[in-house]
């Protein structure tokens, strides 16, 4: 669903996904929205009343996360099937896989310089990975709970992440150190989001609540109670005067702030001089500090905006329903109606969205007169061939779930093998206390 802020706007349902939507995210510039499903693929769809989407398959499993880089040209996916999986955006294209994880990759995160890849798995671990290099760089184990969400604070020195177990953690990510441990939730920790200062974070949890911590003075500051139900999302806006929440009661609640009073741009602009993987401690990177447990009472303020806020919800919401376009087709003919000068540089580019409005003023044309492509009786593809891709795409569909089924088949297998290697370790320390 894309909502309008403008009052009595239209909002707009996107029709493509075959099961469950897992994740979206708008790309840095605003001109593409990435979402993941269960139907294991995922799409980028550009956010306007034609609803245009491209469709990439690669995952064996349902997609949990997708990420845009900060430059916007790669998309980071992560799936159950233990693996993450960067895509470039200007060409469009799988790049590589990223497989360390042993269990289901619940989420993954690019870092504010795009050089380092954050994921959390149902293996109880969370990796950085170096996009250089392609390897794991860092690794953090927990022995009690795994972590349903991580992302990194806005100058890139440090994680934060929710726990399943109920605890929202931060860590420093150059020297290895647990920064702060928050217990302030009475349920599993879903989502956390940093304000754009990185002085405050904000959870979600299944416990219904929001709530805000100050990471300066290490302390929770507000709960906010507005959702019936687990709290699955929530999310600041780029300037972090707005944060917007979703939960299992089918809402979207939008939220003013008002505890920070600094520019955040201003500080941000500060963050970015330091976003070298080695810089010096700083005041605002958190650090250093002791861990925080937070339990018992706490003296925080709860506001409960129920009696407050209108309700926006109707009996008959205007919402318009947008079908998607074949991406394949699109393509095509997005592809061929390029103007002849910018075709050595769009011959690869599947999306014209992505580029920037400076490099053609003749292409920006063209990719606005493309409200009316032709109907499928009217484009020159053969039907011969038409039948032919169809075929084939059927084909991979197949070798999909094939792929599908021997990977299912390999983890039960590990399985078994890890609860063999468990019981002979056991015999083994049984045969040593008995000698």
């Amino acid at each position: 669903m894309l909502w309008n802020f403008k009052p009595q706007a239209r909002a707009f349902r996107y029709v493509g996904h075959k099961d469950v939507i897992t994740s979206v995210q708008f790309s840095p510039l605003g001109n593409l929205l990435a979402s993941a499903s269960r139907d294991r693929t995922v799409r980028l769809w550009i956010p306007d009343k034609r609803g245009k989407s491209s469709e990439f398959k690669a995952h064996t499993a349902p997609v949990r996360s997708v990420d845009f880089s900060a430059d916007g040209q790669f998309l980071a996916t992560a799936s159950e099937d233990k693996s993450i999986k960067v895509w470039n955006m200007y060409r469009q294209r799988f790049l590589y896989s990223l497989y360390r994880h042993t269990h289901w990759v619940r989420c993954a995160k690019f870092s504010p310089d795009g050089r380092l890849i954050v994921s959390c798995s149902e293996d109880k671990t969370i990796k950085i990975w170096d996009t250089t290099s392609k390897q794991c760089v860092n690794n953090f184990s927990d022995s009690i709970g795994f972590a349903n969400f991580v992302e990194f604070n806005p100058n890139g020195t440090c994680i934060a992440s929710a726990g399943s177990d109920h605890t929202v953690k931060i860590w420093d990510i150059r020297v290895n150190k647990l920064l702060q441990h928050y217990q302030v939730h009475s349920c599993g920790v879903n989502c956390v989001s940093f304000h754009p200062s990185g002085n405050y974070l904000i959870t979600a949890s299944s416990d219904g609540t929001l709530k805000i911590l100050d990471l300066l003075e290490g302390r929770l500051i507000y709960t906010l109670q507005g959702h019936t139900g687990p709290v699955f999302t929530v999310s600041f806006s780029k300037g972090g005067e707005l944060f917007s929440s979703g939960g299992a009661d089918a809402q979207v609640l939008l939220w003013r702030t008002n505890f920070d009073e600094l520019n955040c741009k201003d500080v941000y602009k500060k963050s970015l001089k330091r976003l070298h993987f080695d810089s010096p401690p700083h005041l605002l990177d958190i650090y250093p500090r002791t861990p925080h447990p937070h339990e018992g009472k706490i003296e925080t303020v709860e506001i409960n905006p129920k009696l407050e806020v209108i309700d926006l919800q109707t009996s008959t919401p205007p919402v318009v329903d947008v079908l998607s376009f074949d991406s394949t087709t699109t393509t095509e003919t997005i592809v061929r109606s390029l103007p002849d000068k910018g075709e050595e540089m769009c011959g690869y580019f599947i999306n014209p969205s992505l580029m920037s409005s400076e490099s053609s003023p003749a292409l920006k044309k063209k990719t606005d007169d493309m409200s009316d492509l032709p109907s499928e009786s009217q484009r020159s593809i053969p039907l011969a061939v038409t039948e032919a891709l169809e075929h084939i795409m059927e084909q991979l569909n197949v070798l999909t779930e094939t792929v599908s089924i021997l990977e299912q088949r390999l983890t039960l297998t590990e399985d078994k093998l890890k609860d063999c290697l468990e019981n002979q370790q056991k015999l083994c320390n049984a045969i040593q206390q008995k000698s």
